[in-house]
C-alpha cells in the first residue's frame, strides 16, 4: 500500500477518534446529574402496583414510562438517577396511570412540580395523597344549572363499553326554540365540574353562562374518558400502551352519539356548525376525527395534541382531501420539548393542502403548561375563533 495512502488513512483515523471524543465529551458536559427521591408518601393499596413513575415534559408526560420508573420497595428505594440538559422541567409522580397520580391533601388539585436545573442536583419529593385514594363524592360541585348528565352508562357499541355523557344547554335554550351549533369534547370529567375532574376543570359552563343570548351560543357535549382505556381509546394507532381503538371511538361520535344528540336536542346538524375538541390525547383524537369525517366535523379544537404517540397522523393528514375544514391549534411554550415542533409540522401539512391561514391558526401561549389551567384560559379565544368564522 502506498505510503501516502497509509498516512492519509492514519490521519483520518486520528481525526475520527478526536471527533468522536469531542462529541461524547460535549454531550456529557451538556447533561447534569439529577437524583429524584421520594422521601414520604401515603400508603399504596395492597392490590395496586407498587412501582412509581415520573411523568413530565422530559418524557412527553408518559405516565408509565419504564425509563422513568422508581422500582418497588420501601421508601428508601424509591430513587432514580437521570441525566438531563440544564433547563426548566415539570413533572408529577404516578403509579403507572393518570388515574393513580399524586394530588393534594383530601384530593385537592395539585400543580405540576417545577424544576430549574443548572448543575447536578438532588430532588426530594413528598407526596401528599394519591388521586385514587380520595373519595370523589366529597369534592365541591361547580357545574352550573345549564349542565346536565344525559346518561351515566351511555353505550359505545363500537367498543362494547359504557360512558358518562354530559351536556351544556344555553340559558335561553327552552325559551328560544332556536337551533344551536354543537361542540363535542373529550375528557368530560374535566369540562364542567370540579368534583368530577382529576386535574382541575375547564370552566366551560361558567364561560358560556356569561355569553348574552343575542350572541352566538352553543351546546357542548362532554364524553368522559375511559380511565385505563384513555391512552388507547383516544389513539387510532397501536402504541407501547396497547392496541389503539380510536377509530372505533371516532365512529361512535359520528354514528351513535351525534345522531342521538340531533334527535333529542335543537341542533344545527351540518358540518359547519359541528365541532370536535379536546386536549393532549383528546387533541389527537379530535384531529383524527376531523380528518376522517370532514363532512361531520367542520371544525376541530386541537389543544396541546399528543402527536408524539401517533406519528402516523402526519401521513394520514397528507392523504386526506380537505377543502372547508377548520383547525384551531394551541399549545404552551413550557410543555414538552417537541410540542411546538409537532404542532407546526401539522400546520405546515394543512397549509400545503391549500387551507387558508385563517382556517389553521396556531397559538403558542407564553409560559403555557400542559394542564387544564392553560386550556381553560385559552378556551374563550378558541370559542371566539369558532363563532366569528361562521
Amino acid at each position: 500500500m502506498p505510503y501516502q495512502l497509509i498516512n492519509y488513512l492514519s490521519c483520518m483515523k486520528t481525526f475520527l477518534l478526536v471527533f468522536l471524543f469531542a462529541t461524547f465529551t460535549s454531550q456529557s458536559w451538556a447533561q447534569v446529574k439529577v437524583v429524584f427521591t421520594v422521601i414520604s408518601m401515603p400508603a399504596i393499596p395492597a392490590s395496586s402496583p407498587k412501582s412509581l413513575f415520573l411523568a413530565g415534559n422530559f418524557n412527553d408526560w408518559k405516565p408509565a414510562d419504564n425509563k422513568w420508573i422508581l422500582p418497588c420497595g420501601n421508601v428508601e428505594r424509591y430513587t432514580i438517577t437521570q441525566y438531563l440538559s440544564p433547563g426548566d422541567y415539570e413533572f408529577k409522580v404516578t403509579r403507572g396511570s393518570w388515574t393513580m397520580v399524586e394530588c393534594g391533601l383530601q384530593g385537592a388539585f395539585f400543580e405540576n412540580r417545577r424544576l430549574h436545573i443548572k448543575n447536578d442536583t438532588s430532588v426530594n419529593i413528598t407526596i401528599a395523597e394519591w388521586k385514587d385514594n380520595y373519595p370523589l363524592g366529597v369534592k365541591k360541585h361547580t357545574a352550573s344549572k345549564q349542565v346536565h348528565v344525559i346518561d351515566t352508562k351511555f353505550l359505545i357499541p363500537q367498543l362494547g363499553r359504557q360512558r358518562k355523557i354530559w351536556i351544556y344547554l344555553p340559558k335561553d335554550y327552552k325559551a328560544s326554540h332556536k337551533k344551536y351549533p354543537v361542540i363535542y369534547m373529550h375528557d368530560g370529567q374535566n369540562l364542567f365540574d370540579e368534583a368530577a375532574g382529576n386535574s382541575g376543570e375547564w370552566g366551560i359552563d361558567e364561560f358560556l353562562d356569561k355569553i348574552k343570548p343575542r350572541k352566538e351560543q352553543a351546546i357542548v357535549v362532554g364524553i368522559d374518558h375511559g380511565g385505563q382505556y384513555r391512552l388507547t381509546e383516544y389513539n387510532p394507532y397501536d402504541s407501547e400502551y396497547g392496541k389503539g381503538v380510536g377509530e372505533g371511538y371516532a365512529k361512535f361520535l359520528v354514528k351513535t352519539l351525534k345522531p342521538y344528540i340531533d334527535a333529542h336536542y335543537h341542533t344545527r346538524k351540518n358540518a359547519k356548525n359541528t365541532t370536535v375538541a379536546g386536549s393532549s390525547m383528546g387533541g389527537l383524537i379530535s384531529m383524527y376525527a376531523a380528518l376522517t369525517y370532514p363532512k361531520t366535523f367542520g371544525n376541530a379544537g386541537v389543544f396541546s395534541p399528543s402527536f408524539w404517540i401517533a406519528p402516523d397522523i402526519y401521513t394520514y393528514a397528507k392523504q386526506k382531501a380537505l377543502k372547508k375544514s377548520r383547525f384551531y391549534f394551541v399549545c404552551g411554550d413550557q410543555e414538552s420539548a417537541k410540542e411546538i415542533e409537532d404542532v407546526n409540522k401539522m400546520v405546515a401539512i394543512l397549509a400545503e393542502k391549500g387551507l387558508p391561514k385563517k382556517n389553521i391558526p396556531s397559538t403558542v401561549i407564553k409560559d403555557g403548561r400542559h394542564n387544564e389551567q392553560q386550556w381553560r384560559a385559552d378556551f374563550p379565544d378558541f370559542y371566539k375563533w369558532l363563532t366569528i368564522g361562521k
